[in-house]
């Protein structure tokens, strides 16, 4: 995994938010194709990298590319950018952060800006902010010069947050969300290139995982034309070795404590007990997570499409998510990574899916 981090580190670095995943695909294609036999992008903006694409059975693995982020929807008469959520947000830690917009003539960065807390009344200072609350300061003096700089409405912006390295193996980036499950299926593919398996295996970096609902995103589309026999979805959850969070109600999943591996929903029984005998035969270790009514991930969207697939949820241990500072561990990365590619070695024309 070390040769890879520059890969990872410029993969989240990348700006793409929902519908706008442009550049952070292009990085994962070029890489995808100084190994994989094949590589593509539908029409959708998903894009898949494939070894021994008529294979049997085929798998799928499947972690979304795109991050939440904000869209501008008005610039007023004095240049101020107005803007709205791409995604879940708490307005809470958009206050005062840097931003860098995607504008038509290249980046363009700015400041979020709020009413300075002195000149607050009482009854302000105790409101939490709202989105309408805030603005963009890109630092022109009207709507003509921010329109000079490039920028229209419609156009997107991520909290200005590159990667940064903390002690031990761990990172933060605002993008961790899930442009790591995008990774990790990426090195997957990477490690069963070196000894290509029987199967057919397509890693698929998804797009709008963060705004598709109960419409799927690009998942549910991606999964209609690859017709997998069984699916591996990865994203993140909630790493729970944090102040003030509720394990009963979570479980207990820490940084450095392996995948969690999802029960329940939209997981397929015999695929969850092949991940165990997987993992355990591998050393790897994991923890479970109940999922008892939605997984809220790709994995939602796959298992129901066309006559249905055999779908897996692996997660990676993640603290502060949505927020310009999500927190893993590399090691995790690594372990789900191996987990996976263990997974489709294991598989043969004989595999069946079906539970009894």
């Amino acid at each position: 995994m070390k040769d890879t981090i520059s890969f990872l580190e410029r993969l989240l670095d990348s700006a793409g938010p929902s519908a706008f995943e442009r550049q952070p695909a292009r990085l994962w294609c070029a890489e995808a194709e100084t190994f994989a036999e094949s590589v593509t992008t539908d029409l959708t903006g998903n894009t898949m990298a494939a070894l021994n694409l008529d294979g049997r059975p085929r798998v799928m693995m499947a972690g979304h590319i795109d991050e939440i982020g904000l869209q501008i929807t008005h610039i007023d008469e004095d240049g101020f950018v107005f803007f709205g959520e791409i995604g879940g947000w708490d307005p809470q830690v958009i206050v005062g952060q840097r931003v860098r917009i995607l504008g038509a003539s290249g980046d363009v960065r700015g400041v979020v800006g709020k009413k300075a807390i002195h000149l607050q009344k009482p009854d302000e200072r105790k409101k939490v902010s709202e989105i309408s609350d805030l603005w963009v300061d890109v630092g022109a003096k009207s709507r003509k010069d921010t329109l000079a700089l490039g920028l229209r409405v419609g156009d997107p912006m991520v909290i200005d947050a590159d990667m940064v390295c903390l002690a031990g193996d761990r990172i933060a980036s605002r993008a961790i969300d899930n442009r790591i499950g995008a990774y990790v299926v990426l090195e997957a593919l990477r490690i069963l290139s070196e000894s290509p398996p029987v199967s057919s295996a397509v890693a698929v970096a998804t797009v709008q995982e963060e705004i598709g609902g109960s419409g799927g995103g690009g998942a549910r589309s991606s999964a209609f034309a690859l017709e997998p026999d069984v699916a591996l979805v990865v994203d993140v959850t909630f790493s729970t070795d944090v102040p003030d969070i509720n394990k009963k109600e979570l479980g207990e999943h820490e940084l450095g404590g392996g995948p969690v591996l999802s029960r329940g929903s939209a997981v397929h029984p015999v695929v969850y007990d092949r991940l165990v005998e997987v993992a355990e035969a591998e050393k790897i270790p994991y923890t479970i997570q109940a999922a008892p009514r939605a997984t809220r991930t790709d994995a939602d969207s796959i298992y129901l499409t066309r006559s249905g697939v055999p779908t897996g949820l692996v997660s990676v241990p993640n603290r502060y998510m949505h927020s310009p500072n999500e927190t893993v561990s590399l090691s995790d990365l690594e372990w789900t990574s191996r987990l996976l590619a263990a997974f489709v070695s294991s598989l043969d024309s004989e595999t069946d899916f079906t539970p009894h």
